[in-house]
């Protein structure tokens, strides 16, 4: 027996230690050496490739085709499965590796047809971007092929491999940073459904600006039916995907430049920070690309496309911040209840395009579906019977746009009138483009596709006439634009850009103006400005919202102060001295962010049915447009508690409640002394992975980082977004952090949440993130000397 179980411990001692070996092997098979020289077919000439600390990629070629050979060799080295996901979103193929749940999506992003609109975009385009994106995709397939079986563990996991990379697919994601449908429409649906319970009155508390609320509509009696509202409720969980699996490009966003008479250097300097989701891989991929003489470019490429998005060349910086333009409207369509192919369309039927799509589900199994147009667009509804009224949907996304040529001649721009002829086809991607360069100009150049519609605006419109089609977009030459200002600095923070006499709708849904507010103060603190104060302020932390809530709060609070508790009054006092810094280190956010909470949740909570009190809670938009307008008009229509008898509250009233409630809960949660609760213990951020959400999986494979406890919040120039709930969890910030300098390019600074690597095992996976959380930053050298002394890797690309 002793002999029995000591064999079956070595055997099972045997198993343990191959088991381990194996993962191991699996987890570490793909990743790259960085000094390892590799010979590519269709070279002209060698390549050369130094990596930084960080693997950065300072890429050193002869000419563009080896270059994008190279780059798209190298970016496929650490971020293939991310490539691949990304374009399996824009082709609708997500069921094919990971189940019959993403049927849905499938069919709606297949309904964009950013295929279709990139096989047309690459057929008309100048012979040497073709050229640029043919290489790219060759420098892609010949890594897949070279790598064989080594590939990064997620195609292991999920039991697939890569299929051959074509030019399409590159154009494809350059499309896809269109995708920016949560924009207003989703918004819209719920204030409709607020309507509906509320009444107007009521509901336009929930709007953006009060004022703005138009009074007369195109149709006065139309009322969106509930079957249409929850046609539009599903689209927007469904199109909520790309959050979930970390794949949401262009959100919120800050930018800033100055020029040389604000700059301690003479010369102008500029900031950039796009906002997004936090998950690894990062969305941006570091890259710096040369062709002595000709090009030398650096900055974020979007994984899968191989031109710099943001960055800069030799002669000019720029960046961009979300216009958040409503880019999308929607037609309730007649059907034709003799024939289910055609809808009307003034007063004659006509045929829908009916287009049959495959869907592969993993396991094996597939199923045919159809995907319906009309003239404006993909039909989003599935229609049930054939009356039925279903809806269709105009997207920007698919109007005439260039958008690969646009950052093609961005990263080879001299100019201001340079970059203004490469952002003129910059239809799709609704942006503020900030801009400087190192002649000491500045400015800032809306790039956007602004539908010109007739009629107020209003949900759905009727489908059954074109009066209300688009009747094309805007002229470039009609967007706003502004070029070396007098004050010496230009911004954008997502909030309204034009003034009210602007003749063209853009959106009611923009960001309240704190973060903006805040960067124009900071920009007007000194007479002139540094690289270190640019990074205080893409880290700043203090708030203008707090300010101003902070302060109205507590002037409601003062006559009740003899009233408070032992430790209300120690709030009450914390809260008088606060300077409105959000810093993890301190009680004082932990405390407003409550209150914040609670007073807006109090105020609503008791005429509200579940379902719009969790869409209110879950969506800071109308939450915080709430708030800010209650302020301005305070109701006690909202105020009172209808649920109370013989008692009229007040908003001074819910105010003082809320106090208490906060202190409360505060109290219970952290214990102890007010003084020595931390924003930081409920505030953090964790970076997930996609596949995490199978636990084992990040235990195996330590897919997951974090969480990091972090000060900020979404109103604060350094955003840490967190939801309304008991778990402040944060799950939105910025993207990257640039600072360029016009003056001296190798002082230019730059830091990502993650790392280079979309491999878990690799040491450069998440090897910026301590530099991130800490505000810290890594330098961007773009000179050879800086480059090579600075390479920690060093390999060539061979003919």
């Amino acid at each position: 027996m002793k002999k029995l179980l000591t064999v079956i411990g070595l055997i099972l001692l045997v198993v343990v230690i191959g088991g381990m070996i194996f993962i191991n092997h699996f987890k570490t098979r793909a990743i790259p050496d960085y000094n390892k020289d590799i010979k590519l077919s269709g070279l002209i000439s060698d390549v050369t490739v130094f990596r930084d600390s960080f693997a950065i990629p300072h890429i050193y070629a002869e000419n563009e085709h080896d270059l994008y050979v190279a780059v798209g060799y190298a970016m496929a080295q650490d971020r293939l499965w991310q490539m691949d996901l990304l374009r399996r979103v824009t082709q609708g193929r997500l069921s094919e590796i990971l189940g019959k749940d993403l049927v849905d999506a499938d069919m709606l992003f297949r309904s964009l047809r950013f295929t279709e609109k990139s096989r047309k975009v690459f057929g008309a385009a100048d012979a040497n971007l073709r050229s640029c994106v043919e290489s790219f995709a060759d420098g892609v397939n010949q890594y897949i092929r070279q790598a064989g079986k080594n590939l990064p563990p997620e195609f292991g996991i999920l039991g697939y491999k890569p299929e051959p990379w074509l030019p399409e697919h590159s154009l494809n994601l350059v499309g896809y940073m269109a995708w920016d449908l949560s924009t207003g429409w989703p918004n819209e649906v719920f204030l409709d459904q607020m309507r509906q319970k509320l009444g107007p009155y009521l509901s336009r508390y929930m709007m953006p600006d009060m004022d703005s609320v138009h009074k007369t509509s195109i149709y006065p009696d139309f009322k969106l039916d509930k079957g249409a509202a929850d046609i539009l409720t599903k689209l927007s969980k469904t199109a909520s995907i790309v959050d979930e699996l970390g794949l949401d490009v262009f959100r919120g966003s800050n930018n800033w430049a100055v020029s040389g008479k604000k700059s301690v250097t003479g010369k102008p300097l500029l900031a950039n920070d796009m906002h997004l989701g936090f998950n690894i891989p990062g969305i941006w991929y570091q890259m710096h690309q040369v062709i002595p003489g000709k090009l030398n470019v650096t900055g974020v490429v979007l994984p899968g496309q191989p031109i710099v998005i943001a960055g800069h060349n030799d002669s000019i910086a720029w960046g961009f911040t979300n216009m958040m333009t409503d880019d999308a409207d929607f037609y309730q369509e007649t059907i034709n209840p003799q024939n289910p192919d055609q809808y009307l369309l003034n007063g004659a039927w006509k045929d829908l395009i009916r287009v049959p799509e495959k869907i592969l589900i993993k396991g094996g199994d597939s199923l045919i579906k159809f995907n319906l147009f009309t003239h404006r667009g993909p039909i989003i509804s599935e229609q049930k019977k054939v009356n039925d009224k279903v809806l269709s949907m105009r997207w920007l996304g698919n109007e005439d746009s260039d958008e690969i040529r646009s950052v093609y001649l961005l990263n080879r721009a001299s100019n201001w009138t340079d970059f203004r002829n490469a952002l003129s086809t910059f239809r799709s991607v609704n942006q503020n483009a900030v801009y400087a360069d190192v002649n000491g100009n500045i400015g800032l150049q809306a790039t956007i596709g602004i539908p010109i519609r007739e009629g107020d605006r209003t949900l759905v419109y009727s489908g059954d006439t074109d009066r209300y089609d688009w009747k094309g977009l805007v002229p470039f030459d009609e967007l706003p634009f502004t070029f070396n200002p007098e004050c010496g600095y230009v911004a954008s923070a997502n909030c309204k850009t034009v003034p009210a006499d602007y003749p063209y709708y853009i959106s009611d849904w923009y960001i309240l103006p704190y973060r903006m507010d805040r960067i124009i103060e900071m920009l007007k603190e000194k007479e002139k400005l540094s690289s270190e104060d640019f990074q205080r302020m893409q880290g700043d932390q203090k708030s203008k919202m707090a300010e101003k809530f902070t302060r109205y709060f507590l002037s409601h609070l003062v006559v009740a102060k003899s009233g408070l508790s032992g430790s209300e009054k120690e709030v009450f006092e914390l809260m008088g001295k606060w300077d409105y810094t959000l810093l993890k280190e301190r009680p004082e956010a932990l405390i407003f962010e409550k209150w914040y909470y609670l007073t807006g949740l109090n105020l609503v909570k008791d005429q509200m049915d579940s379902l719009l009190l969790t869409k209110f809670v879950g969506d800071k938009t109308f939450f915080e447009n709430f708030l800010e307008n209650m302020l301005i008009a305070p109701s006690d229509n909202w105020a009172d508690d209808i649920n109370t008898k013989n008692v009229t509250e007040t908003f001074g009233d819910m105010i003082g409640l809320s106090f208490q409630q906060t202190v409360r809960e505060l109290s219970s949660e952290f214990g102890g002394e007010p003084v020595g609760w931390k924003w930081g213990d409920s505030h953090t951020f964790t970076l997930a992975h996609p596949l995490s959400k199978v636990k084992i999986l990040d235990r195996i494979f330590h897919l997951n980082r974090g969480p990091y406890p972090v000060g900020g919040s979404s109103h604060t120039v350094g955003p840490y977004t967190n939801p309304f709930n008991k778990n402040s969890a944060v799950y939105h910030g910025a993207s990257e952090r640039h600072i360029f300098d016009t003056g001296n390019w190798d002082s230019s600074l730059t830091v990502i949440p993650t790392g280079e690597s979309g491999i878990p095992a690799s040491k450069h996976y998440c090897d910026q993130t301590e530099s991130y959380v800490t505000n810290k930053y890594h330098s961007d050298f773009v000179t050879r000397a800086k480059v090579e002394g600075a390479a920690l890797y060093r390999m060539k690309f061979t003919r």
